[in-house]
């Protein structure tokens, strides 16, 4: 991408991002984050109502009956992108590509959180780590986050949520919000998003196309895997191909969900060539 190329597509996502989050994101990033940056002050003896996840079993034991820890809010959070930059987000067949959904999504976040003065950093990862950024504050960092999201170039097609879950949990020290974007095409991943999530406040944004929940019935096509280029020919004018194809997604679809369920993480889907604003405030004020 030439220099010129670059800075209008840099400009015009700057300008989009500071206008949805003017108009609005006003209030909500920070009513539904405000406070998850916290540390830790004291322990007092647990009350009716009380969360049983801050309970401070080693005093608990200590003293015979239930002690809960109580922190206090930090007053600027960390918020780190965790976006996924394998080949198959170059898939999108309405107005553009899961890659390019997860880049505006993540630059309108990286300009809510600079907005509110807090710090933000970015993990590109495939099924690897392939790029860190530090978190910081001010624009010139904020615009730095949005060229590595339009311009890198992974070394790796494939993905795993692994590895950058747990380069997450050892290289970021203070609790931080961390927003994963991916398809979630990996292998498994539960227990290391367990961990992290344990360390962290992880919020989940689940990126599609519709054409991986279904297929039309269009004849014989060619279907190619883009993270292991594996390519074969189907039907598609058999129902049962049609089904078997929608039933596989499903499964897929079923297993992420649960996994984040079960881990007690928001997370919200979108779809390429729909309205993803929508979504996103509906997470922030359920949060």
């Amino acid at each position: 991408m030439e220099t010129t190329e670059l800075l209008k597509k840099v400009r015009k996502i700057e300008i989009r991002s500071r206008g949805l989050t003017r108009q609005i994101f006003a209030g909500e990033y920070h009513s539904a984050f405000r406070g998850r940056g916290m540390a830790f002050s004291e322990v007092r003896e647990y009350q009716f109502g009380d969360d049983i996840r801050i309970i401070d079993w080693n005093v608990t034991a200590r003293f015979g009956h239930p002690y809960v820890k109580i922190f206090e809010e930090e007053r600027e959070l960390t918020v780190m992108l965790v976006v996924d930059a394998s080949a198959s987000g170059d898939f999108g067949t309405v107005s553009g590509t899961k890659r390019e959904m997860m880049t505006e999504i993540a630059a309108v976040l990286a300009y809510s959180v600079i907005a509110n003065n807090d710090k933000v950093g970015l993990i590109l990862f495939s099924d690897r780590v392939e790029k860190y950024i530090p978190p910081k504050k001010g624009r010139a960092h904020m615009l730095r986050i949005i060229r590595e999201l339009l311009t890198f170039t992974p070394a790796s097609s494939k993905t795993s949520l692994g590895e950058p879950l747990r380069f997450l949990t050892n290289v970021i020290r203070k609790r931080c919000t961390a927003f994963i974007l991916s398809d979630f095409m990996s292998p498994a991943f539960e227990e290391a998003l367990r961990i992290a999530s344990g360390k962290h406040d992880l919020v989940a944004l689940n990126i599609s196309d519709r054409r991986e929940k279904e297929i039309p019935d269009v004849g014989f096509i060619r279907i190619s895997d883009p993270e292991t280029g594996y390519e074969k020919w189907i039907d598609t004018s058999s129902e049962r191909i049609r089904k078997d194809y929608s039933n596989d997604w499903k499964r897929h679809d079923d297993m992420v969900v649960s996994s984040f369920r079960n881990c007690g993480i928001d997370m919200a889907t979108l779809c390429t060539g729909d309205d993803y604003i929508k979504p996103l405030i509906s997470l922030f004020k359920h949060r």
